[in-house]
């Protein structure tokens, strides 16, 4: 039975995304080997994190420094005809590092495992309408989920609703494997998915 000031962090620990009890029962462990210092270091940074990062309302990417949108959103020579959804912020940094895409995101905040009302909920579907519905220059919607039951149901939930609004839908190629996820795919891989998107 651990300490309850140990027990509360390890509590903490494990809501993060796929951390376990014991996972964060390293990260107590080894935070408890750490100097002042070091640890003063981590409070700050997750503090400055709430106080410094802002969340773009365009594309819901997180940025700092001046200005209300990212630095994506506010570069004057993307391409304003081409939107690329994605599910989350890694997945927009995994296609930006390829340097083969110059149109805007849009973050969805997740997928659905099935098309289960309360999944669908969780996700931004109404900014997603207004954001196509308020920039009629956007011609081709990318939809770039990963090849998993998870991505592929969302991809065809997402084919659906936005089939009315007759703009060119695409998904990325298939040179990603099924059943992995964009974060870990190299910038090779990513650039002939999004280059053979059909």
């Amino acid at each position: 039975m651990y300490s309850p000031t140990i027990q509360k962090l390890i509590d903490l620990f494990s809501k993060f995304p796929t951390v376990g009890p014991r996972t964060a029962a390293r990260f107590v462990f080894y935070l408890m080997q750490k100097s002042k210092e070091e640890i003063e270091e981590l409070i700050n940074s997750i503090s400055n994190l709430k106080k410094n990062v802002k969340i773009c309302p365009l594309c819901f990417n997180s940025f700092e420094g001046e200005g209300e949108f990212c630095q994506i959103c506010s570069h004057p020579s993307r391409d304003k005809s081409l939107l690329c959804i994605v599910a989350n912020e890694i997945d927009l940094q995994a296609l930006e590092k390829t340097k083969k895409y110059q149109g805007f995101y849009f973050i969805l905040g997740g997928t659905v495992s099935r098309l289960r009302k309360a999944d669908i909920e969780k996700l931004r579907i109404k900014e997603l309408q207004e954001r196509i519905k308020n920039q009629p220059k956007i011609k081709e919607i990318i939809l770039a989920f990963n090849s998993t039951p998870e991505g592929e149901a969302t991809t065809l939930y997402l084919e659906r609703l936005l089939r009315p609004l007759n703009k060119k839908i695409t998904r990325l190629g298939r040179g990603l494997p099924v059943g992995g996820e964009l974060e870990y795919a190299d910038e090779e891989t990513l650039a002939s998915a999004l280059e053979g998107r059909k």
